[in-house]
């Protein structure tokens, strides 16, 4: 299934705020923030967000409430100059999460979690977000995963993404995770209670930030014989 996805590629360095409450608490290793960049010709299209690793593990990082990745001004209001400051500012932004539900799959067959983010406004995000997709009873994430600093937790049942800042109003983005249904799975069949979830400092209304998935078990995708 395609479904398309656009995000700006700027990473800036925020802190997540902690009023926002995420489905997972894992971090990622410790790597620090980059640089913002310009975000005039990012985010044409419904393009697919390249290689983010970096600014996804920054944004991993903030999420533990490090103030040291946010800079000298936000950690101390009274400092002189506005560059740190201005940065750090959230956006006014609504991020919500579209449903999709995968391909059916066969026991022991593979499928792909689609996990649709959009942008309701009306800011452009001026702070990366998480993606956290929680996988049903008998299904274990397996990569590879996009973007590429995705990475699966809680033996495989959780995998958690990040997209940098600047993603516009009316855009979206989406992580693709591949994952395997477990052979010993009856068919035909429904698994239910996936999720994703999404979360960023710009972004406190929490009524749109979670969906369910469900992954239809069949006894075989091959094609049918003829008869």
């Amino acid at each position: 299934m395609a479904v398309g996805c656009a995000v700006a590629a700027l990473a800036a360095g925020q802190a997540w705020a902690d009023d926002c409450t995420a489905d997972d608490q894992a971090l990622a290793p410790a790597v620090s923030a980059p640089a913002a960049e310009p975000a005039g010709d990012k985010a044409a299209g419904d393009q697919a967000v390249g290689d983010q690793a970096a600014g996804g593990q920054a944004a991993d990082d903030q999420a533990a409430g490090d103030p040291a990745a946010v800079g000298p001004d936000a950690a101390n209001p009274g400092a002189s100059g506005t560059g740190s400051a201005a940065a750090a500012r959230p956006s006014d932004s609504d991020l919500y999460v579209v449903r999709i539900d995968p391909d059916a799959a066969p026991p022991g067959g593979t499928t792909t979690v689609h996990a649709f983010i959009g942008n309701l406004g009306p800011d452009t995000t001026a702070s990366p977000f998480t993606v956290v997709v929680t996988l049903p009873d008998g299904v274990s994430a397996e990569g590879p995963y996009f973007p590429e600093n995705c990475y699966a937790f809680q033996e495989g049942h959780r995998v958690r993404c990040t997209f940098p800042a600047g993603l516009p109003q009316f855009r979206s983005a989406t992580a693709l995770v591949p994952v395997r249904l477990a052979e010993t799975l009856p068919a035909p069949g429904t698994l239910s209670g996936g999720w994703v979830s999404v979360r960023s400092v710009d972004d406190c209304n929490e009524e749109n930030n979670r969906q369910p998935f469900e992954i239809a078990v069949v006894e075989t995708t091959g094609p049918r014989p003829a008869v």
